[in-house]
């Protein structure tokens, strides 16, 4: 939707905006339900992730499978047992509850760490009934 120069809400609007915002709670509820039984069908049918399709009533439902493959955890150790150190990622980042503790600790001060601080924010509209419904 395009910025308007000055917008305008009214009481309508927000009850729209409520009772699409439960609409699509129930929808997706229904959603996960049909999912959960296409898929116990097709584990009945087909056998389990497997992939499957089935035409009805003009529509084809399809169950696809996607894998995808990583080394676990574990595979840290069995490289460091064969010398294999040059395949482990090592990953470094700050502890933010350390580094926390460590300032209400005066171990270090908040200006030692200047401009390195991130702020993200993210906006949320949410609508509640003043009255239940």
């Amino acid at each position: 939707m395009a910025k308007v120069n000055h917008p305008t809400i009214t009481a309508e609007m927000i009850e729209k905006y409520y009772e699409c915002n439960k609409e699509k709670k129930e929808i997706e509820k229904q959603m996960e339900e049909l999912k959960e039984r296409f898929h116990l069908y097709f584990d009945k049918s087909f056998g389990e992730d497997e992939k499957a399709e089935v035409v009805m009533g003009g529509y084809k439902l399809q169950r696809q499978v996607r894998k995808s493959e990583k080394y676990s955890d574990e595979t840290v150790q069995k490289l460091e047992d064969l010398r294999m150190t040059e395949l482990i990622k090592t990953v470094k980042k700050p502890d933010d509850a350390k580094i926390k503790a460590a300032i209400q600790l005066n171990l270090i001060q908040e200006k030692d760490l200047e401009g390195c601080l991130v702020t993200s924010s993210s906006l949320a509209i949410s609508v509640k009934p003043l009255t239940p419904k």
